[in-house]
């Protein structure tokens, strides 16, 4: 089977530690030219993150930018033809499962049943106070929103009765192209989290994760998803720092590494100069390492 290789799109996130100088100043022309790069080369997808607000005291280690991925992967929709339109995360707590629906159903339907709902629990305090959200109840939250955003979803008309949302008879649409919704992949490294996948989604998708974790909770995510007993494909995605790509054939082996510990597709981090070295990247991962991993 192929393994799928997506990328983050660059600038819609700015974390000090990890962005690069030149995306502090980059915009609308520099996403959409890697976004096109990405369609062209055969990527699998590209992703955006979400934070609605950070805290002024956070911003020195996490930073201010972070673009709204709905509003993000739809403007890129319309700059691209085939490349998957992935959140990573979107936080669950964060929107009503109706607000979430309608978000995600739209840009299916925009973007001709491209969307990947990754959605995760979230984690900074402040933030959840700020929207006046019980962070100890995330968790809960996160398991009920799930099933109620596969339920809104997924039908035409949907009820749904829970301990944090309740509705009768609503709609929501347009309705998404992919049938019987987009796919939900959870994120979150925790064995909690990787077992929440599988119960309830149709993927996981870690971050920063060692090799060791993520085998074991790949595991623990498939053998989950088997005894739900919905059926369906199940995708284990695994994050892989690549840097500059400077020896092609380590990339390759690396890749094969994440592989054999139990990854399906792979969501590559590139180290680049700016636009052009980044769309340069690319080209070398499609060109050398897409061939070698088919």
């Amino acid at each position: 089977m192929t393994l799928a290789i997506g990328i983050g799109l660059p600038v819609v996130q700015q974390v000090p530690t990890q962005t690069q100088a030149w995306e502090r100043d980059a915009g609308p022309d520099e996403i959409v030219a890697v976004a096109r790069a990405a369609d062209r080369l055969g990527f699998a997808w590209v992703a955006c993150s979400d934070h609605v607000a950070v805290p002024a005291g956070y911003a020195a280690s996490m930073g201010a930018t972070w673009y709204e991925p709905a509003t993000t992967l739809a403007f890129v929709a319309a700059a691209t033809h085939r490349v998957r339109l992935l959140s990573h995360v979107l936080v669950l707590p964060y929107r009503h499962p109706l607000t979430a629906a309608k978000l995600f159903a739209t840009l299916d339907r925009l973007s001709g049943g491209r969307a990947i709902i990754g959605a995760g629990s979230g984690h900074l305090k402040p933030e959840f106070r700020s929207l006046g959200l019980d962070h100890a109840a995330r968790a809960a939250m996160s398991d009920e929103y799930l099933d109620a955003l596969a339920t809104a979803l997924e039908n035409d008309v949907s009820s749904f009765s829970g301990r944090f949302v309740s509705w009768r008879d609503m709609m929501v649409a347009p309705r998404p192209i992919q049938t019987p919704r987009p796919p939900l992949w959870v994120g979150g490294n925790t064995p909690a989290m990787a077992r929440r996948a599988g119960r309830r989604g149709d993927g996981w998708i870690p971050w920063q994760i060692a090799r060791e974790d993520f085998v074991e909770r790949a595991a623990l995510a498939r053998d989950a998803h088997a005894a739900s007993g919905r059926g369906g494909s199940f995708t284990v995605v695994a994050p892989v720092a690549a840097g500059r790509v400077e020896h092609t054939q380590a990339l390759i082996d690396l890749v094969a590494d994440w592989r054999a510990a139990g990854a399906d597709a792979v969501h590559l981090g590139l180290t680049h100069d700016g636009p052009a070295h980044l769309i340069e990247l690319l080209e070398r991962v499609a060109g050398e390492v897409f061939p070698a991993v088919a």
